[in-house]
């Protein structure tokens, strides 16, 4: 296995970042050509997801609806205040897979691979994993 790491900068508390065109263009200067990419996020108040990328609402959508689940909320117990990102962390996940076929990440057509901040603004950083040839 292979391993890189991308820096990710995040400006706001909650925010979805595409990095789909930064991974391709690792796969690309690497000369990744098959296999398979794996994903990990190693913060406890950040993600990982595969969405839509053609209607940016979509991004907004996404973290109204998560803030609507886990709420800031005066009960929460952890010193940090920051309950709500793990909670929102947990719910999205840590790691995501793309299979790579002739240089290429394999996404359907309307799909991008976002880093999910929920305790922002961070600097932060996703490990890619490369296994193939």
């Amino acid at each position: 296995m292979k391993m890189h790491e991308i820096k990710v900068v995040s400006k706001k508390k909650s925010e979805l970042i595409l990095l789909s065109n930064q991974l391709q263009e690792l796969v690309q200067e690497q000369g990744w050509r098959a296999g398979k990419l794996t994903l990990f996020v190693p913060h406890t108040t950040a993600a990982v997801t595969i969405n839509e990328n053609a209607d940016p609402d979509v991004k907004q959508d996404i973290i109204l609806g998560l803030d609507k689940i886990s709420p800031i909320l005066a009960e929460f117990q952890h010193y940090e205040g920051n309950s709500d990102a793990h909670i929102k962390s947990s719910l999205i996940g840590c790691s995501q897979d793309i299979l790579l076929k002739a240089g290429k990440l394999i996404l359907g057509t309307w799909q991008g691979v976002y880093f999910c901040e929920f305790d922002g603004p961070r600097q932060r950083k996703l490990i890619v994993g490369f296994w193939g040839e």
